[in-house]
């Protein structure tokens, strides 16, 4: 779960046709629950997706932003290819040598009579992506393709 200390901001002029987003957490995992909640904002309304369905996966990566990469182009996957929308997201992070990545989240099938989906993502881009140490906060700048 985010502590009060994360969250997200969709930014505006950033992009044209795409969206953007900066997350940020004291620790790498309240950046990445805070990243994935603002990617399925982009989507649909979270507080309409109920936690009906859990998935458990875990990914390795040698740098903390190809991680973040990694983990945002997974929940893609599952969205599409499960047809999932989630909402909630419990993630723990190891550092060493590398950074692995323990997550279960939760969420339901996209029911189109219940859920008002927003636009869809299709994929995280590569543009302005950074994930870094400012102060006590660790910070993402996402651009997604729509």
């Amino acid at each position: 779960m985010r502590g009060l200390r994360s969250g997200f901001k969709f930014l505006e002029g950033v992009v044209i046709a795409d969206a953007a987003f900066k997350a940020w957490g004291s620790s790498l995992e309240e950046l990445f629950e805070a990243a994935a909640t603002a990617l399925f904002e982009i989507m649909v309304d979270t507080k309409s997706v109920e936690l009906k369905v859990e998935r458990d996966f875990e990914l390795q990566n040698e740098s903390v932003e190809g991680l973040l990469y990694d983990f945002l182009s997974y929940l893609i996957f599952l969205k599409d290819a499960e047809m999932l929308l989630l909402s909630r997201f419990d993630i723990k992070i190891k550092g060493n040598g590398g950074y692995q990545l323990s997550a279960h989240v939760y969420g339901e099938q996209i029911d189109m009579k219940k859920h008002e989906l927003r636009i869809d993502v299709k994929a995280i881009t590569y543009y302005l992506f950074e994930v870094k140490r400012v102060g006590d906060e660790w910070v993402a700048m996402v651009v997604v393709d729509v």
